[in-house]
C-alpha cells in the first residue's frame, strides 16, 4: 500500500506519520522491518532492497520516505518501482512531504491518483477555533469564552507554537478555568514587524510602501486571510488606545483598563499618535467591508487586502 501525506501544516502532518508509526509498532513488537529514508540518505537500490528482504519474524513492513520528491528528481527509476509496489499486501510505504509540491509533477499525479492521498492544509477561521478548543479538551482543560479567539489572534495557525502555548496555560492554569487575561499574561503575540510597518506607512499614506511590506509576506506564502485578520486585529487595538487617549487617560492607565498584552498596547499607543480618531473609525468600516465582501465571496482574500490598502 502506498500511503502520501503531504502540506504546509507539517505539525499535524508530524502527529499523523507518529501515530501511524506507534500502531506499526505495536502490530510489530521488533521493528525490525520499519526503515526510513529521506532527502539526505535517498537511495533507490536501498529502497528496493528493502521491499524484497524477507523479515525473519514474518512482519508487514513500513518503509518511510521522507521529502523525497526533489530527491527523486535525479532517479526517475523511482515512479517505476512505486507502480509496481503499489498493490503489495507485505510492504506499507508512507510518502512524507512538507516541501511543495508541483501538482503537474507526474509522480504527484500517480500518488494523488494511487495513494492513500491526505493533504494537511493550514487550518483558518471556524476549523483552526475547534482544533484550538479540542486540544484544551485532550488536557480536561476549561476555557472561557474568547480565549481561544484571543490565543489564534496571538498565534496566528502556527500549531507548533501553539501547542506550545496551550501547555504552558495548561500547566499555568492546572484545574483552574483559564482566562482571556492568562493569555494575555503568558502568549507573546506573534505580530509580523511588517505589519506594524504596513500601518506606519499607511499612517503616512505611502500607499505603495504598505503594498509592499504585505506582497512580500504574499510571495513568500503567507495566508492572505491571516495578514488581512492581522491588520484587523491591530486597527481594533489601534481604536481602544485611541479612545482612551481622547480621554486624556495617562500610559499606565492605559496599560491596565485596554485588556490587551503589554507589547501590544506600547506598539499601539505609538501608533495611535499617527491616526486622528475619525481617520481610524473611518478604516475600521472599511475593514469591516472588505471583510463582509471576502466572506461572503465576492471577492478573494489577495484582492481584499488590496482593495483595502488603495482605498484608505
Amino acid at each position: 500500500m502506498l500511503i502520501f501525506l503531504y502540506g504546509q501544516d507539517t505539525y499535524r502532518m508530524q502527529k499523523k506519520l507518529e501515530e501511524m508509526i506507534e500502531t506499526y509498532k505495536k502490530a510489530h513488537k521488533s521493528g525490525l522491518s520499519l526503515k526510513y529514508f529521506g532527502e539526505e540518505n535517498f537511495s533507490l537500490n536501498e529502497i528496493m532492497n528493502e521491499t524484497q528482504m524477507v523479515s525473519m519474524f514474518e512482519e508487514k513492513k513500513l518503509i518511510v520516505l521522507r521529502n523525497i520528491l526533489s530527491a527523486s528528481e535525479k532517479n526517475d527509476g523511482l515512479a517505476d518501482f512505486l507502480k509496481k509496489i503499489k498493490d503489495s499486501e507485505g510492504t506499507n510505504i508512507v510518502i512524507y512531504e512538507e516541501n511543495k509540491i508541483k501538482a503537474t509533477d507526474s509522480l504527484v499525479k500517480f500518488l494523488k491518483k494511487n495513494a492513500k492521498a491526505q493533504e494537511f492544509a493550514p487550518l483558518e477561521g471556524e476549523k483552526l477555533k475547534n482544533w484550538v478548543k479540542k486540544e484544551f479538551s485532550t488536557y480536561k482543560a476549561d476555557i472561557k469564552s474568547g480565549v481561544a479567539e484571543k490565543l489564534i489572534n496571538f498565534v496566528g495557525n502556527d500549531l507548533w507554537q501553539m501547542d506550545n502555548e496551550i501547555k504552558k496555560l495548561v500547566n499555568y492554569k492546572f484545574h483552574r478555568h483559564i482566562e482571556e487575561k492568562d493569555v494575555d499574561l503568558l502568549v507573546k503575540p506573534k505580530i509580523e514587524s511588517d505589519i506594524f510597518r504596513t500601518i506606519d506607512a499607511m499612517a503616512q499614506k505611502n500607499k505603495r510602501q504598505a503594498l509592499s511590506f504585505l506582497h512580500k509576506h504574499l510571495e513568500k506564502g503567507d495566508n492572505p486571510l491571516y495578514l488581512f485578520s492581522m491588520i484587523n486585529y491591530q486597527f481594533r487595538n489601534l481604536l481602544i488606545v485611541k479612545d482612551l487617549m481622547e480621554r486624556n487617560r495617562p500610559y499606565y492607565a492605559i496599560l491596565k483598563t485596554a485588556n490587551l498584552h503589554p507589547f501590544v498596547v506600547r506598539k499601539s499607543y505609538e501608533q495611535a499618535g499617527k491616526f486622528s480618531f475619525p481617520e481610524l473609525k473611518k478604516i475600521y468600516r472599511k475593514i469591516f467591508q472588505v471583510d463582509l465582501a471576502i466572506k461572503t465571496g465576492k471577492i478573494n482574500p489577495e484582492t481584499g487586502l488590496d482593495l483595502l490598502l488603495s482605498e484608505i
